[in-house]
């Protein structure tokens, strides 16, 4: 098949690298210079009108998209109205991200469970709540924030500035709710609007500092899979995906592509922490080198609507990926650092997450700079191996968090098979 990729990070190249291994011919629009190696990187306006008729110029089978933004701006929709097979939510299903108020009241609609929250769109209302609730508080851009517009407040100033933030923009608005204790996880489930079949699940490392402190990011690593019993993944599956889809067949916005839902595992029971509407990033990064399915066949009859999820295979074993950010990060990324990456051996991939090319050499370019990935048989095995591909980067004051798996009591084999 012929393949279009659309987006430029770390997700991108890893659902551009698992297309390739199956053989597939793959295009890719930004793209970036770690794709260029697998792919057939195409210029292109990035409005939904002009990857559509992308598309159809290049005759592709299946668009396969990316970033939310492109979601959220309505390219599935515009893909099929020429006719051209796309694997992700309409703009319409995609609000389910996209507005994060919309999705918790359609999570209480539909029995889902979730966090005690209250939405604002008026400044002195949120913060005179915010004012009244217990601490830690979390406070929530409603709108598409790239994984960063969150706060978790351990005091009513950090609310209240976190709130002043989000109001600065027009049109705002912010979800204040409880904090909730557990382990977060994330469960991503490819889905034909009725049918689905889900990944491994991973835990992704979301500060920027070890410990789990610091300001929100992207996204620092993540482990896969993330140990939890059948029973605990059959009420996910019975009290969470499969009422989500559900509801939005019921509300006549049928979700296709990839459901990622991020739980908190609370001492009452799994709820959720969020929705999003595609392969989540660095998680994308950590799953999909464990597929050994066709990703691209699979999103070709989700689109259609005709999933086998019996079809959808992961191997044994685990896999690792170690971020690596650009000094300065999440604030303000310093760009243009020289980067020089070593050969990776069998099991091992530098994803390119924000790399550019400048007059031959390549540079940062980004906050998340690097997806530094290992699979093994076990857990210790990959992050031993992950850290160790990571040390081996020449990447002058890269960030990183040495802790990943810490929470479950993982830790890197400094000897992995």
């Amino acid at each position: 098949m012929r393949v279009l990729v659309v987006g430029g990070g770390g997700r991108e190249h890893a659902i551009v690298d698992a297309c390739a291994r199956a053989g597939h011919e793959v295009l890719c629009t930004p793209g970036n210079p770690g794709i260029s190696a697998q792919a057939r990187v195409l210029g292109s306006p990035q409005d939904p009108a002009s990857l559509a008729d992308l598309a159809v110029r290049e005759g592709v089978d299946v668009v396969i998209v990316g970033p939310e933004a492109y979601l959220a701006a309505g390219l599935v929709d515009a893909c099929r109205e020429r006719g051209v097979p796309a694997f992700g939510p309409t703009r319409a299903a995609a609000r389910l991200e996209g507005d994060k108020a919309w999705s918790k009241a359609f999570m209480l609609r539909h029995g889902i469970p979730t966090a005690t929250h209250r939405s604002f769109d008026d400044l002195e209302e949120a913060l005179a709540h915010a004012a009244a609730q217990p601490l830690p508080l979390v406070v929530k851009d409603a709108g598409l924030r790239a994984g960063k517009g969150v706060t978790i407040a351990q005091t009513h100033a950090e609310a209240e500035a976190a709130l002043r933030d989000i109001f600065s923009q027009e049109g705002a608005q912010a979800v204040l709710e409880e904090f909730m204790t557990g382990q977060e996880v994330t469960v991503l489930a490819l889905t034909d609007g009725d049918r689905y079949a889900l990944t491994p699940l991973s835990q992704d490392h979301k500060t920027i500092f070890e410990g789990d402190t610091g300001p929100m990011t992207g996204g620092m690593g993540v482990i896969c899979p993330f140990p939890l019993s059948e029973a605990d993944t059959e009420r996910i599956r019975a009290g969470i995906i499969e009422p989500t889809l559900a509801g939005m067949r019921a509300e006549g916005h049928p979700f296709k592509g990839v459901l990622y839902v991020g739980l908190m595992l609370t001492p009452s029971g799994p709820k959720v922490v969020e929705f999003n509407a595609r392969f989540g990033d660095p998680e994308a990064e950590a799953v999909l080198p464990l597929l050994e399915s066709d990703l691209g066949r699979h999103a070709l009859d989700a689109a259609r609507g005709h999933l086998d999820p019996t079809s959808v295979r992961f191997r044994d074993g685990a896999s690792a990926v170690v971020i690596l950010a650009a000094p300065g990060y999440p604030g303000e990324p310093r760009k243009g650092i020289p980067l020089r990456l070593p050969d990776p051996g069998l099991g091992e991939v530098i994803y390119h997450a924000g790399t550019a090319e400048q007059g031959g050499q390549l540079v940062s370019s980004g906050g998340r700079v690097l997806a530094v990935t290992a699979t093994a048989p076990t857990l210790n095995g990959a992050l031993g191996r992950a850290y160790a591909l990571a040390g081996r980067v020449d990447f002058p004051g890269a960030q990183l968090r040495r802790d990943l798996g810490g929470r479950i009591g993982a830790r890197p084999d400094p000897h992995p098979v």
